[in-house]
């Protein structure tokens, strides 16, 4: 019977996002001669009736399901995604004998309680460009996998993990972009994801990217990077957003990238937007980050206070801050501030400094997130899960020990009403997002929002953020409705 392999993207949020690790790895299958099919169930309504209709009468060596997201990371709505995935999983295996195998962003987080959760035996941790293929190969010949790079699998009853395998990016090819359909997810996302590196060395607290992508740095060749955006712009893509953690870490590669997509003439071709650190952004990196394309960026600053910052263990200053503000007014682009208050230690006098700083400052937009998602493996997950076992005070969610179903927490000094503190802060400051529940359309979670999938059907491109801003510009410009009466 020939290999063959289905990938799954069980991801339903709106507006659509392309699961850019599937489109990365079906290269990998390609050249490792794996015939893959996608079941892209990110456009279908009734998504029993795809399956069904799919799996009808076929057989695969083995179904890859993606898991980009465990939950929305927003404290307001605490949606726990992975219960739809795992409906998802459920029906696949209703209707194919077909392993199963987890891999992606969010299993990474979790590997082992995610797939107990989702009852499913095989999963990928980490890269998958070299591991998927050897697992397909090996349960086609019935070979053993207990050595795969990255595999967790039930033995006995237990679940056993293999260290990741996190390959050299300068020797593989990721620029052929053909298993997505990524010309309808610029149409109905507003943009088109990429990376110029994996992994990250930051020490942030609450951060689970180094835990699902790695704490070693690894960047890509700058030309396989432009020659991706090319490959892409010849399928009428014109709008993107990196996917790093951070896109100016290591600067010099980024301006290396920068250089690149300027060299193959792309830069008055393209725009883009970027998620970078207000460490290490110099004044040199924003000029070739202009004239590369960038319209934009999101810079994750969490705190203006000095106290904070060390609390959430970030590596840059209030005085950091300052500067790249200064150098995204200089240059033109349009920039947002995202902050996550309600750490350990944040009281309202922290807090109060931290926005007047962004008053003062005057990004294009601020971005508030309340509330500390606590992710298994990270800083805050060891030393708060711990604190969370003799006290639940400042805890917010379903307190399991593996912390897999969303838990925040929220410092006990902002007092029972710091929403409304904040809305009164705010209070008629347009380039703040923040949104409760009773604020829905004022918030900033991407999932399911319904103004960015309104927006992008009238045209709109960009970053998330950004569009929220146009489009609040828009409606502020927008003189008042003469009444009928």
């Amino acid at each position: 019977m020939k290999t063959r392999v289905l990938l799954i993207n069980p991801n339903r949020m709106r507006p659509v996002v392309a699961p850019l690790g599937l489109d990365y790895l079906s290269s990998s299958l390609a050249d490792n001669n794996i015939d893959f099919e996608v079941l892209d169930l990110a456009f279908f309504d009734n998504i029993e009736k795809e399956i069904k209709r799919f799996l009808k009468g076929r057989y695969f060596t083995a179904i890859a399901v993606t898991v980009r997201n465990i939950d929305d990371s927003y404290f307001f709505s605490r949606d726990f995604c992975l219960k739809k995935i795992k409906g998802t999983i459920d029906l696949v295996k209703i209707h194919s004998p077909s392993p199963i195998i987890l891999g992606g962003v969010g299993f990474s987080i979790a590997p082992i309680p995610v797939l107990k959760y989702c009852g499913v035996e095989l999963g990928i941790w980490g890269e998958g460009e070299l591991s998927l293929p050897l697992l397909i190969k090996s349960l086609a010949a019935g070979r053993e996998i207990d050595t795969i790079p990255g595999l967790v699998h039930k033995e006995d009853n237990k679940y056993r993990m293999n260290p990741p395998s996190y390959i050299d990016l300068q020797k593989i090819c990721l620029s052929q972009r053909n298993a997505l359909n990524n010309r309808r997810y610029y149409q109905e996302g507003g943009m088109v994801g990429f990376e110029t590196k994996r992994g990250c060395e930051q020490t942030c607290y609450y951060c689970a990217d180094p835990v699902a992508k790695g704490k070693k740095v690894r960047v890509r060749n700058p030309k396989d990077v432009a020659t991706e955006l090319a490959g892409l712009l010849e399928k009428g893509i014109a709008c993107f957003h990196t996917c790093d953690s951070e896109f100016n870490l290591p600067e010099n590669h980024a301006i290396e990238v920068c250089k690149e997509i300027v060299k193959q003439r792309l830069g008055n071709k393209i725009i883009w937007y970027a998620y970078a650190t207000p460490f290490g952004f110099s004044d040199e990196l924003a000029a070739w980050m202009k004239e590369a394309g960038c319209v934009g960026i999101n810079f994750g600053i969490d705190s203006g206070n000095e106290r904070m910052l060390k609390n959430l263990g970030r590596n840059h200053t209030p005085e950091d801050i300052n500067k790249v503000a200064v150098l995204c007014h200089k240059h033109g682009f349009a920039f947002m501030f995202d902050l996550l208050l309600g750490g350990p230690g944040e009281d309202r006098k922290t807090l109060s400094e931290t926005l007047n700083l962004m008053k003062y400052l005057n990004p294009s937009r601020v971005g508030i997130s309340l509330g500390i998602r606590i992710y298994p493996g990270t800083y805050f997950g060891k030393v708060l899960g711990k604190e969370m076992q003799s006290s639940l005070k400042g805890f917010f969610g379903e307190s399991d020990i593996e912390m897999l179903k969303p838990l925040y927490y929220l410092s006990p000094d902002l007092g029972e009403d710091i929403q409304e503190y904040i809305e009164k802060l705010i209070a008629g400051d347009t380039r703040f997002f923040f949104g409760g529940s009773e604020k829905i359309e004022a918030n900033y979670n991407y999932n399911d929002n319904t103004r960015l999938v309104q927006a992008i059907k009238k045209g709109h491109k960009g970053a998330f953020w950004d569009i929220l801003r146009k489009i609040d510009e828009e409606e502020l410009s927008s003189p008042p409705q003469a009444s009928e009466n």
